[in-house]
Order: structure tokens, then sequence, then C-alpha cells
């Protein structure tokens, strides 16, 4: 049977995320919100956190959207309030320098997409941790998803659907984010088997 995680501590952080969202979108916050590297290296540094709240349109919202719910469907209860938020933050600035440092060419980034695929990656690792084999298929699954992406390049018709190209290089820095999780937990595992 497959049980919701609706617990306050678990639905609270996805529908303030979604909240800020859609009041980013409503009240045309997005010049004030976006990645934008030319007003970054003005010291705007922000930037590299809320550019992914703001989004192109409202298509885009709520793609992302249906994202965050399916991630909360899957392993909402992985996270509470604090942790859901600390993830966010540091996954958003771990692909903003990523963008910054490797993609100096992305002038512009908005969206969720990014960091909820390191998210998605983080929660397929709990997953495994738990000895969960799908945990093992959604990891491997979503890095298949995101070795096509880069060979193929974006979604022409998403890209049409939300008014801007798919920024593939942020699904790739948000899953490598996420990914960097199991490095840091390998070590510590690894540590504590030779003991």
């Amino acid at each position: 049977m497959f049980n919701l995680p609706l617990q306050a501590r678990f639905v609270a952080a996805p529908l303030i995320l979604i909240a800020f969202c859609f009041a980013i979108q409503y009240f045309n916050l997005i010049a004030l919100f976006e990645y934008d590297r030319a007003l970054i290296l003005q010291g705007e540094l922000w930037r590299l956190v809320t550019g992914h709240f703001a989004h192109s349109n409202i298509n885009h919202l709520l793609l992302n959207c249906a994202g965050v719910f399916l991630i909360w469907a899957l392993h909402g209860e992985y996270r509470e309030t604090l942790g859901y938020f600390t993830q966010l933050i540091i996954l958003s600035i771990l692909c903003s320098i990523g963008l910054f440092l490797f993609y100096p060419d992305t002038h512009r980034y908005v969206g969720l997409s990014g960091i909820l695929h390191g998210v998605i990656i983080l929660g397929a690792i709990k997953d495994c941790q738990l000895g969960m084999r799908s945990g093992f298929v959604l990891f491997f699954g979503v890095w298949l998803k995101i070795a096509f992406e880069q060979f193929q390049g974006p979604d022409a018709d998403i890209g049409h659907l939300i008014n801007a190209r798919v920024a593939i290089e942020a699904h790739l820095l948000g899953a490598l984010a996420g990914s960097f999780y199991l490095a840091v937990w390998l070590i510590q595992y690894l540590k504590k088997r030779r003991i």
C-alpha cells in the first residue's frame, strides 16, 4: 500500500516552497530573484539561491510544482521542514556555483528543476541506505535521463511550453550536487568499516 506522508512536518515545507514560487510569479518579481550572472558579479549574491525559485512562465512553474509533488510523494517522509529547506539552499548554492564556474555562457537562469534533480538523487540514496532496491533503479534512471539530455540536447517542445531553453546543465549540476552526498556518505561508511 502506498502511504503519502501527510503529517504536517512533512507537508509544510513543500507547500511553503510552492507558495513562495507562486508569489514570485504572481507579483512579477522574477527580475529581482533570477540568476543573472552580470548582477551576481556586481554583488547581488542572493541570486545564487533565489534564481531557482523564479520561473519563466506559469507553465514552467506548474511543471516544477508537479516535480515537487512527485518527490514529496516518493520521499516526503525523509525530510522535515528545516531539513527540507537546508537541502534546497545547499543544492541551490552548489548548482549556481556550478553554473557560474562551468557555464559562463549561461547569463540568466530560472527554475527549480536543477535542484529537484538533486533532491530526487538524495531520496534515491536514502532509499538505497534503507535497503530498497527501487532506490538503485531511481538513482540510475535519473542519471540515464541526464545522460540522454546531455547527448540529445534540450527538449524543444518543453522549451516552447515554458518559453525558455531547458537548462539541461542545471539538471546535471543538481544531480551532481545530490550525488556529492553519496561520495561523503561512502567515505564515512568506509571509515567506519575499517574501525
